[in-house]
């Protein structure tokens, strides 16, 4: 169901409030992106593997500190593949305002919005 004209205008000036009244609430969220660290994921799957190949031989042997040895080292080559990624700053406050030299999809779309809102004023 389309909004009405007045909900429109409502929901607008409320948009143009919060953009002027917390511009640093606006410039920190979606201010970061995670990047995968490529070099920790594959770190931990060669650790996770050698720690299943451990595991399997502590088995195979029957001999149950290698299969407790192995179950830890593998749990720990899942924890280094699931580390923190990196982030990256896309906006800082003292940028938030000037264009960005690589921008997404929704920061183009919030770039028009806002062109187009100061050529209304």
């Amino acid at each position: 169901m389309p909004l009405s004209e007045q909900e429109q205008r409502l929901l607008e000036e409320m948009e143009r409030s919060l953009y002027h009244n917390d511009a640093d609430f606006v410039a920190t969220v979606g201010a970061t992106r995670l990047r995968p660290n490529y070099r920790s994921i594959a770190v931990g799957v060669l650790v996770a593997v050698v720690g299943i190949a451990a595991l399997i031989a502590g088995v195979a042997l029957q001999q149950l500190w290698l299969g407790i040895l192995g179950f830890v080292v593998m749990f720990a080559g899942v924890l280094i593949a699931l580390s923190p990624a990196k982030t990256i700053r896309t906006v800082s406050k003292s940028r938030a305002h000037h264009p960005r030299p690589k921008q997404g999809f929704m920061d183009k779309l919030n770039d028009q919005w806002d062109r187009r809102q100061d050529e209304q004023r």
